[in-house]
């Protein structure tokens, strides 16, 4: 048996200092502006304890109904209002005590909670950067 410590990418993790929050979340910003400004019109980024959240809010696409049915709970106006207000989490970053060696998760919607996987590189740790690039490319 070994004794060497190994890190569980879906356990575990620090708490988030004030420093590292500012610093991650404008290297996410930054990120995110510079590659993928015109997929969403804003950015929410939250911390708690070890994990950082973040969501995009896009403008949603017209509704292609031509005409709105008199039944339907909400007008057209207030249905594309709530959609553009609704957003689209796009991951759950994993903090471990490193600042670019993050755990990734991804939001699933047929389960209604996050779900640890691997970065496109096939690692279980790299930096917010890119967390946000294949969150992005999956969901924007």
């Amino acid at each position: 048996m070994s004794d060497t410590w190994q890190r569980d990418p879906d356990s575990g993790g620090v708490k988030i200092n004030d420093s590292v929050k500012h610093q991650v979340k404008k290297r996410i910003i930054k990120f995110a502006e510079t590659n993928f400004a015109s997929q969403y019109t804003k950015l929410d980024i939250r911390f708690r304890d070890k994990f950082c959240y973040v969501d995009a809010y896009t403008e949603p696409l017209e509704p292609v109904i031509k005409e709105w049915p008199p039944d339907f709970p909400e007008t057209r106006e207030e249905h594309i209002e709530r959609m553009r207000n609704t957003p689209i989490h796009l991951c759950r970053l994993r903090y471990f005590g490193d600042k670019d060696e993050w755990g990734l998760a991804f939001y699933s919607y047929a389960h209604n909670g996050y779900e640890t996987s691997v970065f496109p590189n096939g690692k279980f740790f790299d930096t917010p950067e890119m967390a946000i690039e294949a969150a992005a490319d999956f969901h924007l």
